[in-house]
């Protein structure tokens, strides 16, 4: 959802595929339990303590922007979503992958285990609630799976997907395991497919994407 305008408090919203699935059950499955605040569309570069006019002018440039209508695309919306942090945070939570790619040859197995920075007070810390991990196109693994979360109501959040010209999948974990698919046939006439990997926590709003790259592996000529 977001907000049409600036000056009132009316507001869009629109439900998923999923939402709207379970809206047309009719049975209580549609039950909203948790939201999220973003403030993707503020340049707060834009904030002007040196404005002519006084203090009550020094965010006009910020309140005046245009605000954006809600969609239901994970990767282009919600990006930055806002966290409580600890009063005197001095800089802001950051994860680290141990890595700024992710290379597969065809059925390679990859385990990331993310770390936060700057989190809680301490140089690098697992978050208790884990990451999500969204794939933006889960065709190209034959595993995709996080673990390391035992709760179930966020267990029950592991399989969610979203279909679209490509297939998406969101994952929750301290641990993400991935297996690059032996499917030939979605390679066609290329000889790799690319991937972006979105990690965000769940605690502190870090977030972060790197590419996924998996090589296709030559076939052999046949003997005889």
């Amino acid at each position: 959802m977001g907000y049409l305008n600036n000056q009132v408090v009316t507001i869009d919203a629109i439900l998923t595929k999923k939402g709207r699935e379970l809206l047309a059950k009719g049975d209580g499955t549609f039950n909203i339990t948790q939201f999220a605040l973003g403030d993707d569309e503020i340049d707060y570069t834009l904030y002007n303590p040196q404005h002519p006019s006084g203090s009550a002018f020094y965010g006009q440039a910020i309140e005046n922007m245009p605000l954006l209508e809600a969609f239901p695309n994970e990767n282009q919306i919600m990006k930055y979503k806002l966290a409580t942090l600890p009063r005197g945070t001095a800089r802001m939570p950051i994860l680290d992958l141990g890595q700024g790619n992710v290379k597969l040859r065809q059925t390679a197995q990859k385990t990331i285990t993310p770390q936060t920075l700057n989190f809680l007070g301490n140089n690098s810390v697992f978050e208790s609630s884990g990451y999500t991990f969204t794939i933006s196109d889960s065709r190209l693994f034959t595993n995709f799976i996080g673990s390391g979360v035992e709760q179930p109501e966020t267990l029950a959040q592991t399989s969610t997907s979203t279909t679209g010209t490509n297939v998406s999948k969101t994952v929750i974990g301290t641990t993400l395991t991935m297996r690059a698919t032996g499917v030939n046939t979605l390679f066609g006439k290329n000889s790799v497919l690319y991937a972006t990997l979105t990690v965000v926590g769940r605690d502190s709003g870090a977030r972060v994407q790197i590419p996924v790259s998996i090589s296709q592996t030559l076939l052999k000529e046949p003997i005889g």
